[in-house]
């Protein structure tokens, strides 16, 4: 079931809940010095998130990560049980800050920002940050949580010294892209540990996230998947069976060697990484090799790219309205496009497996 959030033109209702009183002071002085948004009470620990939730209903709650208590994942996963609510998550940028923010998504949670470390310069990025992600948030549409829907084929590691390295491993004559924004990571992990660990093509997975969180995800993704995850690296070369992530804060293209370039060129459409410029470049190297899926997300980004590769011979899958959390880079490149197929979440995976050579789509 649904639940659509308060439009930002009728102001936004914030929540803010963080153990430490200058972080919930940070955060409130960021959001209201924007217009449009409403600080309405904020809570020292994830227990106390919970009951002022349920008090006070706002539009978005942005929730710290650790917490005594009641720590940033479980209060998610209470909230989302009692009153389903937009959920940012502001967490420290360190190895577990950042995996505990993705498993936070998971849980419900629609996006996540790092912390401000109080310098003025990191305090201004941070804030426009800020209000970016709880604008997107609050038009975020809620769904609760199939549970089981997501069955992970674990990967059974080679023992040490015998797995192949990327060098060692065939050169992907086949691509598949995945683009995704708002509501991504949760619908990443119910489409990447659904590919198989057979596949005969490289996967890369552009999602708007900000730098140091992409590298968590990846590991995620890693932990859940048949297939090898991570985060890319300048260079690298492109091959069956492993995911690439593009990083956060870069653009992600491919080389006519077959290989990862990354850039920090101008954001396109307010963000980098951006899917177009990397559909862009795969349309140029890959061209009827490559096929895409635009997964959840708000804006446009993808879909000029997704027209390009489909004038290139390559496939366009869009995830379904109903399964989104932001119909929004869907719709625009179901527009964009004249053959794409739209899917629920469920039926990306098996639709992008089988829609390379040699596969029968379902």
């Amino acid at each position: 079931m649904a639940y659509p959030a308060q439009s930002p033109g009728h102001g936004i209702r914030v929540l803010i809940v963080d153990d430490s009183v200058f972080m919930r002071r940070a955060v409130e002085r960021l959001l209201t010095a924007r217009p449009g948004i409403t600080v309405v009470g904020a809570a020292a620990d994830g227990l106390e998130g919970v009951k002022r939730a349920l008090e006070l209903r706002p539009d978005v709650i942005t929730m710290d990560v650790e917490m005594p208590r009641l720590d940033g994942v479980s209060a998610v996963q209470e909230i989302m049980q009692a009153v389903p609510t937009p959920i940012v998550m502001v967490s420290t940028l360190t190895h577990e800050g950042t995996a505990t923010a993705i498993r936070a998504l998971e849980a419900g949670a629609v996006d996540c920002v790092g912390k401000p470390s109080g310098l003025s310069n990191d305090l201004a990025n941070v804030g426009e940050m800020l209000h970016q992600a709880v604008v997107r948030a609050s038009v975020a549409k809620l769904q609760r949580r199939r549970p089981g829907l997501l069955t992970p084929q674990p990967r059974v590691a080679p023992p040490q010294g015998l797995r192949p390295t990327l060098s060692g491993r065939l050169p992907a004559h086949n691509l598949l892209v995945i683009g995704s924004s708002t509501g991504g990571p949760p619908a990443l992990t119910e489409v990447v540990p659904h590919l198989p660990g057979d596949l005969g093509a490289a996967v890369i997975v552009i999602q708007h996230m900000p730098a140091g969180f992409t590298n968590a995800l990846a590991r995620r993704l890693d932990s859940l998947s048949p297939l090898s995850v991570s985060e890319a690296v300048e260079g690298e070369p492109i091959v069956n069976g492993h995911v690439y992530v593009a990083p956060g804060n870069f653009h992600l293209l491919t080389t006519k060697a077959k290989r990862i370039h990354l850039e920090q060129g101008p954001p396109l459409h307010g963000v980098r990484p951006a899917v177009d410029i990397t559909l862009d470049s795969v349309a140029d190297v890959y061209g009827r090799a490559a096929n895409v899926a635009i997964l959840t997300g708000m804006g446009k980004d993808g879909a000029d790219g997704a027209a390009k590769i489909e004038a290139a011979g390559g496939r366009v899958f869009v995830q379904d309205e109903a399964s989104c959390v932001v119909y929004g880079m869907p719709r625009v490149a179901m527009e964009r496009t004249q053959h794409a197929t739209q899917l629920p979440l469920e039926r990306i995976a098996g639709a992008l497996a089988a829609s390379l050579p040699g596969k029968r789509l379902a």
